[in-house]
Formats: structure tokens, C-alpha cells, sequence
């Protein structure tokens, strides 16, 4: 992960800017650097992943323009022996690639990327700047407008606090220039369903994600892996021990009372014959860490709080006591083929709306999750689930054949994974969601903590201070309350809560767990 920040020159003081970048210096501990340029500032603080050495610092230029960017360009190389026969390259960084291929294409440039991205770029000839993200937003970027109405980008929201009234996720697959937000890319958008065999299906998703984990293990600093033991994780982890053909170094976490997944991450890490290592977590560690989650993430939402407070300390452990720098992880898996909930789907169309609209709010959710916990202990996350290839076909597979008919939820994925990738017990498992699987204790004790907190006649007046997304239960207030504290009046970052479809019979529940609906059955057992 790196961090970047772009604003016009005349905007702000110097040394205010400065310090609300180096409020995401976790980002980006490696080496820092601030380019005054025409009209423009850019930022950068590096996380060395890709080219270690100061060649591969950013701001890239070329001529009089620079680009600042939080990001891997998978398909660099390619383009890179394109565009040699005309430019000169000074590193091996991939992001080096961008300002040539904006030089030779413009603002076409962002459609020929298979990137996962965040970027200002300073262009002299308009004196201005550009901004783009990934079309998954797997990348972070926000924008605000400063006092005296130019526009903002950061890389989190805690960099533009105390400069803008309103911050606002800058949204996926868009770029921002003259002015204007123009969608590039639409990753949900279908011009033809897929409605192959089944064997063709599974191929085709089995292709597919091995390239996706193929292309991530591309890097100049040491790699890890995050091994839950159910599904997605696993696949992530098994394609890659044959990829590499050496031991992976993976990692799980678990409750010292109740945790229910670590068995499953060990017999996973027994059979790909990994360097397994085991996080133990306490109450207390739970409960020390709320607040310092929430102000890492920028979120009030329950699901996301609960499932990052594990994500956060399998993370820390890991930075504190290894030099992995980059870590592989299976988000993005249940919004591409259903989860407990997508069961209750009516039908097939309800599916694949659904399907869309989780995909559209990823990087308010799942995906903001995994960036900040990761980030901020400066290591960068990368999620083969979200290859844009991938992700494009299994949105095409006509949803009639992603919907439960089999009895097993996510049985495309399953079978096209049958062989020798993992044991068939672990392939065909039901998988609890991560912060059930760290333990039921761990979202208990959290539930407790809110419980003794307010009284219920003191709660339903202090939840009626927030207009937008109100909180619902005792939980969700104690959540909210400590947002406001670090993020005040910008409850409007996030849309919602990620809930289950109220509208569909079987998920009207007042609680975001699979745990309480009626089809949760044998997971996380």
C-alpha cells in the first residue's frame, strides 16, 4: 500500500497539508516525498513492493507532467515493451508505465488497465489535475472541496478532515477531470449472459482465478497469505502453493475459547504443506482494540466492525514479528456467488440485482475492510478474487446457474476446484463469516460491551441524534458514537448497513450475522 494526496497549490498552508497526509504514514513508511508543480501538490508515501530500490519512488514525471499512485499495474510489463520503442523507462516499478500511457492515450488510458488503482496525475498542458480509481475501488480514494471550491484527493478519509465540510468515497470505475466524475468502467455491466454446460462454467472459472492469484504473487518483497479455512481463503491459498511450488507462509486467527475455523486453516496448511502459524486472541484484546478500529476504518457499520477487529490483530501480529509486506486474501468471493442470505433470493433476476449491488458498495464494505486493516500496518492487500477478468466472467454466468439448486451454496466455485487443490471435506464445508469463525464469543463479548453501555430508555433517545443510517440496536449506536468522535458529521461516507435483502422473505432480521438466519445450519461447527 502506498498513500497519495493531490490538491491546487494556493488551497492550503504547506504545513497543514503535510500534517493531514502523515496521518496515513502507515501506508507508505518507506520513503515520502511532496512535488509542487504548475498549479498542483502531489503526495506520495511509498510502501516499497514493486522495484525496492529509489528508482521506483513516485512522483513518476515525464516532461513537465507527474502522477502520484496507490496501486499494482498487473499488465505493466506488456505495455511497458509497447511503449519503449518510444520512452525511456528509469525503474522497474509498474506504475512507471502511466504517464507514458497517458501521453499515447489520455483518459482512454484507464480502460486498457488490469490494475487495481489509485491516481492524480499533474497535466501540464491543462494545468490541472486527473484522478481515477479501479473499477472494484479495491484502491482507496476520497475527494472533498476546500474553502475556496477547488477539489480534493486523498487516500483516506482522516487526510481530508478538518479541510473539507463533506468528504466523499471518490467512486469505482470513474476518472475526475475538467471537473467532471465520468464512468469508464462498469464491472457489473452484462452484454451477454453465459449460459455454457456446467463443465464449461467450472473451467472457465477455474482459468480464470488461477490467472488472478498468478498475477498477485508478483512482487519484489516477501509475500503471505491470511488462511481462514473455508473456501475462499483456501482456494487462494492451494492455487498458489502449486503456482510457487514452495512452502507459503500462512496465517490464522481464532478466539482462546471458541475458535471454530483454526482446526479447518490447519488441515488446510497440513495438505498445501505450509508455514502455518497461529494467532490467539483474548477479550480483552477485542475490547482494547474497538475504538482503534473503527478510527482505522471510517465505518460505523456492524459487520464491518466486527469482522475487521480480527482481520486487524492477525495483521498486526503479523507485521510486528515477520517482513511479509504483502498478503493474499479471499474478499470478494460471496458477492460474486451468493452467500447464507442469496439463498432466499425469489429468483434468478433478484440474484443477479443483488449480486450488482453488493458489488457496487464492495468498497464501502469488504473491501475497505481489508485495505485498512492491512495498511495501516504497512503491508498491501491483494485479492485475486477482484481480478477485473474474473470478476467479469462470473458476473456473466446467467444467474439461473449460480442460484442454490444444488444444496450446496457457492457450487460452481466448488466443483471447478474438485481434484487435488484441497480436501474434498474443506472444499464442500460450510463456512461461518470471518468474525463468526474467529469465535461466537468475539461478536458476543462486543454485543455485552453495548449492552452495558445503555440503559434501553437511554438508548432509543441517543439514537435518534443520527438521522441518516440510524443505529438499530444497542451495538450499532456504541459504534456509531465512536465514528463520530474520530469522523465528525460524515456519517454520509457510508451508504448503510451491510444487511442482508430485508425485502426477501427469510432475511428480515435485525441482526447482520448468517448466524440468525434459518439456513445457517452446520456452519461454523
Amino acid at each position: 500500500m502506498c498513500s497519495i494526496m493531490g490538491f491546487y497549490k494556493k488551497s492550503i498552508d504547506s504545513e497543514k497539508a503535510k500534517e493531514c497526509f502523515d496521518r496515513t504514514i502507515s501506508r507508505g513508511p518507506d520513503m515520502s516525498h511532496i512535488v509542487e508543480t504548475g498549479s498542483a501538490v502531489l503526495c506520495f508515501h511509498r510502501l516499497a513492493i514493486m522495484d525496492l530500490e529509489v528508482n521506483g519512488m513516485q512522483p513518476f514525471r515525464l516532461g513537465d507532467d507527474y502522477v502520484v499512485c496507490n496501486g499494482e499495474i498487473y499488465n505493466f510489463r506488456a505495455e511497458k515493451q509497447k511503449l519503449s520503442k518510444k520512452y525511456q523507462f528509469f525503474s522497474n516499478s509498474d506504475c512507471e508505465v502511466l504517464l507514458p500511457l497517458y501521453r499515447e492515450h489520455g483518459l482512454e488510458m484507464f480502460q486498457m488497465l488490469d490494475a487495481e488503482f489509485a491516481l492524480v496525475i499533474y497535466d501540464s498542458r491543462r494545468n490541472s489535475m486527473v484522478a481515477a480509481r479501479d473499477p472494484i475501488g479495491i484502491r482507496p480514494l476520497f475527494f472533498g472541496y476546500l474553502p475556496d471550491g477547488t477539489i480534493i484527493f486523498a487516500s483516506e478519509a482522516k487526510n481530508l478532515l478538518d479541510l473539507c465540510d463533506k468528504i466523499t468515497p471518490f467512486p469505482p470505475g470513474h476518472y475526475y477531470a475538467d471537473g467532471q466524475f465520468v464512468q469508464y468502467c462498469d464491472i457489473t455491466h452484462v452484454e451477454k449472459y453465459c449460459t455454457d454446460d456446467i463443465d464449461t462454467i467450472c473451467e472457465g472459472i477455474r482459468t480464470r482465478l488461477i490467472s488472478g492469484v498468478e498475477k498477485r504473487l508478483d512482487a519484489d518483497a516477501p509475500l503471505g497469505f491470511l488462511l481462514s479455512g473455508g473456501l475462499d481463503s483456501s482456494l487462494v491459498c492451494a492455487i498458489a502453493a502449486k503456482l510457487l511450488n514452495r512452502p507459503l507462509r500462512t496465517f490464522a486467527i481464532g478466539m482462546d475459547s471458541d475458535a471454530i475455523d483454526l482446526r479447518y486453516a490447519k488441515q488446510v496448511a497440513d495438505y498445501i504443506q505450509s508455514d502455518h502459524t497461529e494467532i490467539i486472541i483474548t477479550k480483552k484484546d477485542v475490547l482494547t482494540a474497538l475504538e482503534t478500529v473503527i478510527s482505522i476504518l471510517g465505518t460505523y457499520d456492524i459487520t464491518t466492525i466486527r469482522a475487521s477487529i480480527g482481520m486487524y490483530l492477525i495483521c498486526k501480529a503479523i507485521s510486528g514479528n515477520t517482513d511479509v509486506r504483502v498478503l493474499l486474501t479471499g474478499e470478494i468471493s460471496d458477492e460474486l456467488f451468493g452467500y447464507k442470505y442469496t439463498d432466499f433470493a425469489p429468483d434468478a433476476t433478484e440474484f443477479q440485482i443483488e449480486s450488482k449491488k453488493r458489488m457496487e458498495e464492495l468498497h464501502l464494505y469488504d473491501v475497505l475492510r481489508a485495505d485498512r486493516c492491512i495498511s495501516v500496518n504497512s503491508m498491501e492487500a491483494r485479492v485475486p478474487f477482484g481480478d477485473l477478468n474474473f470478476v467479469k466472467y462470473v458476473m456473466s454466468i446467467h444467474p439461473e446457474k449460480k442460484l442454490n439448486r444444488y444444496g450446496k451454496g457457492k457450487y460452481l466455485l466448488r466443483r471447478a476446484f474438485e481434484g487435488d487443490w484441497l480436501p474434498l471435506p474443506i472444499l464442500y464445508r460450510e463456512k461461518a463469516a470471518f468474525s463468526d469463525a474467529v469465535g461466537h464469543s468475539m461478536v458476543d463479548y462486543l454485543k455485552e460491551a453495548a449492552e452495558s453501555r445503555y440503559t434501553d430508555a437511554g438508548f432509543d433517545v441517543a439514537r435518534m441524534k443520527f438521522g441518516h443510517a440510524t443505529p438499530f440496536t444497542k451495538e450499532s449506536l456504541l459504534y456509531r458514537e465512536i465514528f463520530e468522535k474520530h469522523y465528525p458529521n460524515q456519517a454520509e461516507m457510508i451508504k448503510d448497513f451491510w444487511m442482508p435483502n430485508q425485502s426477501w422473505e427469510g432475511c428480515r432480521v435485525a441482526d447482520p450475522s448468517a448466524r440468525v438466519l434459518s439456513n445457517y445450519g452446520g456452519s461454523g461447527v
